[in-house]
């Protein structure tokens, strides 16, 4: 069996991985920027010959990103977010090779996810927000997608993932607001200066949908997180009846 673990920001989805990792100590838990089979969520997404100008380029640090490439296909993975280095402009050239934040064509985009899903192959995982947050992310806030252009994408991902061993376990947030106000604090520095909530406010303020929808502010960021939590419970009910399990955010048992 492999598990899903999903759910909005501050839903308690890095708590929830800890406990089926206590839980299941023979399983691997994969969290967001490790290298997955199946997610690349603050990953770089490169060919071999872009992949061979960014080692010549930082040949100072070329050890540190061969550590954390991953060759695939005809494609390189560089978990860059793992490489600590005080070299101006390395981590923010690295983000836009990116496969999210609109940085791929929409057809480019479904093929990558569909292709590793596909190929996909392997057994007792804990993946953190692999299948729904940041794929729904991007087809809403970048590629402007419909709910049902997002639904009839995931039909696709149910059906090659239809051989694969897998449950979701989603947690539903009853209070965004809270919670959301919560890892507000958590993600703060020691002088109380937030530090995530600004770059996530931000990033929602200036992606097309809010800009073509002409919404910003904290407000309608969490009518946003409402949607997308309403979509991804609707993704679940509909396409993934028997493989997923609801539990009340930061209040079950497992």
């Amino acid at each position: 069996m492999n598990y899903f673990v999903e759910g909005l920001q501050g839903s308690g989805k890095s708590t929830l991985v800890k406990r089926l990792s206590e839980k299941h100590p023979n399983y691997t838990a994969i969290h967001e920027g490790d290298y997955s089979p199946v997610e690349l969520a603050w990953c770089a997404y490169v060919d071999r010959e872009t992949y061979k100008q960014i080692l010549e380029k930082y040949k100072d640090i070329r050890d540190e990103i061969e550590k954390k490439s991953f060759a695939e296909d005809d494609h390189v993975i560089i978990c860059y977010t793992k490489i600590l280095t005080d070299i101006p402009g390395f981590h923010k050239e690295l983000e836009k090779y990116e496969i999210y934040n609109g940085n791929l064509d929409s057809e480019i985009f479904r093929d990558i996810v569909l292709r590793r899903f596909k190929n996909w192959q392997g057994d007792n995982n804990i993946f953190e927000c692999s299948i729904f947050q940041n794929i729904i992310e991007d087809m809403i806030l970048f590629q402007k997608c419909s709910d049902e252009e997002i639904v009839d994408f995931y039909k696709q991902i149910k059906e090659v993932l239809a051989d694969k061993p897998y449950e979701i376990v989603y947690l539903q947030a009853d209070d965004i607001k809270s919670n959301i106000d919560i890892i507000r604090k958590e993600r703060s520095d020691d002088q109380g200066n937030e530090m995530w909530f600004p770059l996530m406010l931000g990033y929602f303020d200036n992606s097309p949908y809010a800009l073509e929808k002409g919404v910003k502010g904290t407000e309608a960021l969490l009518e946003h997180f409402k949607h997308r939590q309403e979509l991804e419970l609707r993704i679940c009910e509909e396409l993934f009846p028997e493989r997923n399990i609801v539990l009340r955010s930061k209040n079950y048992k497992i």
